[in-house]
C-alpha cells in the first residue's frame, strides 16, 4: 500500500513538471517571434535608403558620361598611327602640302532612331569625331584644323552608297536634305561641333521627321568644315551609315527592352511596398 502510494506521488511529480516546461515554451515563443520581427521605423529607414540610392545613381550618371567623354577625347587626341582609322586609309586627291586630311567618327550610333529622341552613341555613349591625316595615320592635334567648326547636316541615305575612296564637295552639298515645306528644320539642338586637338563630341541632336518621304527611305548624318574655316584646304567631310529615322508613335511597338525594365521595376517597388505593409501588420499585432 505504502509502495502505490509513493509510486502515484511520483507520477503527479513528474506531470507537474512536464506541465511548467509547457508553459514556459509557451512563454518563450512570442519572446523569441517578437525579437525576430523587425521594427517599423528600420523598415522604413531600408526602403528610403534603396530610393536614396536610386536617385543618386540617377544624378551621378550624366557626370560621369560627361567625365568619360572627356577622358575619350584625351586618349583620342594621343593615339598613334593606323589605330585611329581601324581600317587602311582610303586614297585621295592630296592637298598641295602632302596631308590627307580626313573626318572619322570613333563611335556608331544608336539605331532605331525615333522623331523627338535623342540621337546618341551605342549603349547611350557620346559620339566623337577626329580629323585624321590618312596618310600618316594620326589625329591632326596642332595646326588650325585641329581647331575649326563643323556643321553637322542631313544627308540621303543613297549618298556614296558604292562607298568609294572619296567624294567631291560638290557631290557632298548636293545630297544633303532640307525640311519639307510647312514642316520644322529637319534636325534641331546642337548643329555646330568645335575641334579641339583634332577631336570633337557631338551635342544633342533630334530629327522632328521620319525618313520615310525621301527616296532612299533612310538618312545619314554628314559633318563639313563650316564656312569660313581651313578655305583653300580640303578637308573630306564625314557620314555616317544610312539608318531609317521611325515616327515616335511606333517606339512603344519596338522598344521592349525598355518596357521590360520598367516592369521590373514596378514588381519590384510592388514587392517592397507589400513587404513594408506586411511588417507593419505584424508590428501592430
Amino acid at each position: 500500500m505504502q509502495r502505490q502510494t509513493r509510486s502515484m506521488e511520483r507520477s503527479n511529480s513528474m506531470k507537474r513538471g512536464k506541465r511548467s516546461l509547457d508553459d514556459e515554451g509557451d512563454e518563450q515563443q512570442p519572446q523569441q517571434s517578437e525579437r525576430k520581427r523587425p521594427a517599423l521605423a528600420s523598415v522604413i529607414v531600408e526602403a528610403l535608403k534603396m530610393d536614396s540610392l536610386q536617385k543618386l545613381c540617377s544624378s551621378l550618371e550624366p557626370i560621369l558620361r560627361r567625365v568619360v567623354s572627356e577622358e575619350v577625347e584625351r586618349a583620342l587626341a594621343k593615339l598613334g598611327p593606323a589605330r585611329i582609322a581601324g581600317r587602311s586609309s582610303p586614297k585621295l586627291i592630296e592637298g598641295s602640302d602632302g596631308r590627307n586630311l580626313q573626318l572619322h567618327f570613333k563611335s556608331r550610333l544608336s539605331l532605331p532612331i525615333f522623331t523627338g529622341g535623342k540621337v546618341e552613341g551605342e549603349q547611350g555613349a557620346a559620339i566623337h569625331i577626329v580629323l585624321v591625316d590618312a596618310n600618316k595615320g594620326h589625329v591632326v592635334t596642332d595646326g588650325p584644323e585641329s581647331s575649326v567648326k563643323l556643321d553637322v547636316l542631313v544627308l540621303e541615305g543613297d549618298f556614296n552608297n558604292e562607298d568609294k575612296d572619296g567624294w567631291t564637295s560638290e557631290e557632298f552639298e548636293s545630297h544633303v536634305v532640307k525640311e519639307r515645306e510647312g514642316k520644322r528644320p529637319l534636325l534641331t539642338g546642337d548643329l555646330q561641333v568645335t575641334l579641339k586637338e583634332g577631336v570633337g563630341t557631338l551635342g544633342e541632336l533630334t530629327f522632328t521627321d521620319n525618313s520615310s518621304w525621301i527616296r532612299s527611305r533612310k538618312f545619314r548624318l554628314g559633318l563639313k568644315v563650316a564656312s569660313g574655316y581651313c578655305e583653300g584646304i580640303r578637308i573630306r567631310e564625314l557620314k555616317t551609315e544610312a539608318f531609317t529615322v521611325k515616327d515616335h508613335r511606333g517606339e512603344f511597338d519596338v522598344n521592349i527592352q525598355a518596357v521590360e525594365r520598367w516592369r521590373t521595376q514596378k514588381r519590384s517597388l510592388s514587392k517592397c511596398t507589400m513587404y513594408i505593409q506586411q511588417q507593419v501588420r505584424g508590428e501592430g499585432n
